[in-house]
C-alpha cells in the first residue's frame, strides 16, 4: 500500500489534480461553514466555478471569513488549476515529440515493417495506401534518420539501427510482413551483408514473420535465404531484365508496370480457390474466373511446395492449399 501511495505522489498530473479537488473541497465547505447557504451543493458550485474563472455571480460572499475563503480558492485553486491544465497539455506534446523522434514504442498489431529509408521506401508506403486491402493497415519505419520522414496518421516511426532493442520498440513480435531495404550509403558488398544481418536478427526474434528482402548482387541471395528470407529482390538484375524485354518486344514494359503498381489499371493478386474450384482443371477454372470474375489466372502456386508454375498445363488439377496468381482491376472474392 505503501508503494503505490508512493507511485501516486510522484506523478504530479495526479498530484495536482488531488491538490485542485482539495482546494475545491475547501472553497465549499468555508463557504457553507461562514455564509451558512442552505445547500452545500451550491457552495460547491461556487467553488467550482471560481476555480475555473467563470465566476457567474450568484454567490457571492458577504462575511469576512466567506471572502478570505473566496481569496484563498482565487489564488491558490486557479494557479493549482493552471499548473494541472498545462502539466497535461505538456505530456500530450512531450508524447508528440518522442513519436516524432522515433523513441516511443509502438502498440500496434499485424502491421507492415519497414527497415531503412530512401525514396523507395516512400513509394512503397504509397503503394501499399493504394491497395484497398491494407489502406488503413499500420506502417512502422525502422532508420537511423532524425525524426519520422512523413506524415501519416497510421504510419509510425522508430529512431535506430535494426537491433533487438529497436525491433521490439516496432513490436515485431505482433508485426505481419518486414521489408528490409539496402543503405544506398555503403557499397553492394557491404549493403547486402547489412541486409543478411539484418535478416538473421529478425527471423531470431520472430521465426513466423514473412520477411521481404532487396540486395544488390544475386551472388547473394543464397546468404539471404539463409538468413531466412522469405522472398528476395534482386534490385540490378531486375532493372536489368526489363531493360532486355524492352529492346526485345516494345513497350511490353509498360503492361509490367501495371501489373505491379497498386495505384491504376490491374494487378496482380494471390488468392484461395474456393471449395467448389478445388478437383477441376486449370482450363475449367481459367473460363470460369474470367466469365464470373473478369479476371485472368496466369499462374498456381501448389499448396504441397510453395513451387510456383507460370501457364501451367490445361489438364491440372487444382488441388487443396493450391493459391492462384491472378490478373484483376481489385481484387476478386472466390466464394461458392
Amino acid at each position: 500500500m505503501a508503494n503505490i501511495l508512493f507511485r501516486v505522489g510522484r506523478n504530479r498530473i495526479v498530484r495536482l489534480f488531488c491538490l485542485t479537488l482539495i482546494t475545491l473541497f475547501i472553497g465549499g465547505l468555508g463557504l457553507h461553514f461562514f455564509e451558512k447557504t442552505p445547500r452545500i451543493v451550491d457552495a460547491f458550485w461556487w467553488s467550482f466555478v471560481t476555480i475555473t474563472t467563470v465566476g457567474y455571480g450568484d454567490i457571492t460572499p458577504s462575511t469576512i471569513g466567506g471572502r478570505i475563503i473566496g481569496v484563498v480558492v482565487m489564488v491558490f485553486g486557479i494557479g493549482i488549476l493552471g499548473m494541472f491544465t498545462a502539466t497535461i497539455a505538456s505530456a500530450f506534446v512531450d508524447t508528440k515529440l518522442k513519436e516524432g523522434k522515433g523513441v516511443k514504442d509502438v502498440k500496434v498489431k499485424d502491421h507492415f515493417i519497414i527497415c531503412g529509408w530512401s525514396y523507395k521506401a516512400k513509394e512503397i508506403i504509397a503503394e501499399l495506401r493504394a491497395d484497398k486491402k491494407v489502406k488503413n493497415k499500420p506502417i512502422v519505419i525502422v532508420a537511423d534518420i532524425p525524426e519520422k520522414p512523413l506524415e501519416d496518421d497510421n504510419t509510425f516511426f522508430i529512431h535506430g539501427e535494426v537491433d533487438v532493442d529497436v525491433l521490439q520498440k516496432a513490436n515485431i513480435n505482433e508485426a505481419s510482413v518486414i521489408m528490409v531495404l539496402t543503405d544506398e550509403n555503403l557499397d553492394s558488398y557491404s549493403r547486402d551483408a547489412k541486409v543478411v544481418l539484418n535478416t538473421l536478427t529478425i527471423r531470431k526474434l520472430n521465426p513466423k514473420i514473412y520477411i521481404c528482402v532487396e540486395i544488390s548482387d544475386s551472388r547473394n541471395m543464397q546468404h539471404g535465404k539463409l538468413a531466412g528470407a522469405d522472398e528476395i529482390i534482386v534490385i540490378g538484375e531486375l532493372s536489368g531484365n526489363l531493360l532486355v524485354q524492352a529492346a526485345l518486344d516494345h513497350g511490353i514494359t509498360k503492361i509490367i508496370t501495371e501489373l505491379v503498381s497498386n495505384k491504376f489499371g490491374n494487378e496482380l493478386y494471390k488468392v484461395k480457390p474456393s471449395e467448389n474450384l478445388v478437383g477441376m482443371t486449370f482450363i475449367e477454372v481459367l473460363r470460369l474466373i474470367k466469365e464470373k470474375h473478369n479476371a485472368i489466372i496466369v499462374a498456381v502456386e501448389s499448396g504441397n511446395d510453395n513451387k510456383l508454375v507460370a501457364n501451367p498445363p490445361g489438364e491440372y488439377t487444382i488441388k487443396p492449399g493450391d493459391d492462384l496468381i491472378l490478373i484483376a482491376h481489385e481484387r476478386p472474392r472466390l466464394v461458392k
